[in-house]
């Protein structure tokens, strides 16, 4: 009992001791508080704008309330975070400088902070808006950040940059402009979800990190959604993509990850791209009006297959094969659009094997040229022959337990549809 009543007195001393700051809005007054200010203590920023830039050496709460504005005037970054539970909350920042080499960025968590939030603050026109920057366990949520327009896409910086942040979670921002929405690097043990990523080059750019979680964002008319690239163990699950121009879901050099329950639909290029990438495990996903449902290339094997749905899109598969490739497992395949299937028993299963591709188009993918030839008796009547005599075929993909019945992802109700 003794270190119990021990334990409580300290803690109602650090209760009491905590203080609540009324910071004047003037240049310079949010450094000059903090010189003053003790671990624990709270700065509230009253409205109007603070030209200056602030430095978070200490566990303290910078508070906005939603209403104060820090302006760095074009030099470097406008907050930097150094220290351990640090709270920034309910600020504007805007005025960064614009140098690459420093990463100059609205909030800058360096490779000191430990468990940072930054939550629900309004970050605009900053060359990068939050860098976290070798902190660890950061917490970034609920802000709104808006990128630079004045620089070509890849001349500007990336809302969120990750970089060596192990346990960083970036979680319901709404993230536009700029280059890419997050960018990561070298990192691990990272979430990202519930994040909307408009006007963007990618959604998210994975390089170099494994185990980590992408999960529940929405990506609208960006160049690409969601680009994983030379990553292991990495869940890319139940988020959206529409109307993203090249693709929705890209995988290079990424092994032994989950893509499950993803919702894309047209992407003017690929819904999904594979570049030697194997071992992942493609499920229940939706994939609806693109150029190519899913393109493998570059010895892209070993990947699972099952539940998803190809609707609509102009190829469902591209996959150049001189050998069979099952897309379905226990009895369950995939849903195809394009696949005039019966179903005698009502199972919800096809009772004959679907393949996406035949040998003309394997002749069209290496020879482009070709397809002037299309609507010739010759090539009529080779695909004639090869459905009739499904021997005749040159190997590739075979799903040989068709579903009749598509399934969407509960992710779709993100997503409006008409009527």
């Amino acid at each position: 009992m003794k270190w119990l009543l021990t334990a409580l007195i300290l803690l109602t001393a650090d209760c009491v001791l905590a203080a609540d700051w009324d910071v004047p809005a003037r240049a310079g007054a949010i450094s000059k508080t903090l010189a003053q200010a003790a671990d624990g203590d709270t700065l509230r920023l009253r409205p109007g704008l603070y030209l200056e830039n602030v430095v978070l050496d200490r566990p303290v709460i910078l508070d906005g309330q939603g209403h104060a504005t820090i302006d760095g005037q074009g030099n470097g970054s406008v907050i930097t975070v150094t220290g351990t539970d640090i709270t920034v909350t309910g600020v504007t920042v805007i005025g960064s400088g614009s140098s690459h080499e420093t990463i100059d960025s609205g909030i800058k968590l360096t490779k000191t902070a430990r468990a940072p939030q930054i939550t629900d603050n309004v970050v605009l026109g900053n060359l990068y808006g939050i860098d976290i920057h070798g902190a660890r366990n950061a917490y970034v949520a609920g802000n709104r950040i808006e990128g630079r327009l004045d620089h070509h896409v890849n001349a500007r910086g990336n809302g969120v940059y990750v970089w060596n942040a192990p346990g960083a979670v970036v979680d319901g921002n709404d993230i536009r402009f700029g280059r890419d929405g997050i960018f990561v690097n070298s990192s691990r043990r990272n979430i990202f979800r519930n994040n909307l990523f408009r006007d963007l080059r990618f959604a998210v750019h994975y390089m170099y990190a494994d185990d980590s979680e992408v999960s529940g964002n929405v990506s609208i008319g960006n160049d690409l959604g969601y680009a994983v690239m030379f990553s292991t163990r990495v869940r890319v699950v139940d988020n959206v993509s529409v109307n993203d121009r090249e693709h929705g879901v890209m995988l290079n050099y990424t092994n032994r990850s989950e893509i499950r329950g993803n919702y894309v639909q047209n992407a003017q290029e690929k819904c999904t791209f594979l570049y030697n990438s194997h071992k992942n495990q493609f499920s229940d996903n939706w994939f609806e009006g693109c150029g190519i449902g899913i393109h493998f290339t570059a010895g892209s094997q070993n990947n699972r297959i099952l539940g998803n749905a190809f609707v609509g899109n102009r190829t469902q598969v591209k996959f150049v094969s001189s050998k069979w490739h099952e897309w379905s497992e226990e009895g369950r395949g995939n849903y195809w659009s394009d696949n005039a299937a019966y179903d005698v028993n009502g199972d919800g299963i096809g009772d004959a094997p679907y393949r996406p591709n035949d040998s003309m188009d394997h002749v069209l993918w290496t020879q482009p040229a070709a397809k002037m030839l299309l609507g010739s008796p010759a090539v009529q009547l080779v695909r004639w022959s090869q459905a009739a005599f499904p021997a005749l075929l040159p190997g590739g993909v075979i799903d040989s337990n068709p579903l009749m019945k598509p399934v969407r992802p509960d992710v779709s109700e993100k997503v409006p549809h008409d009527g």
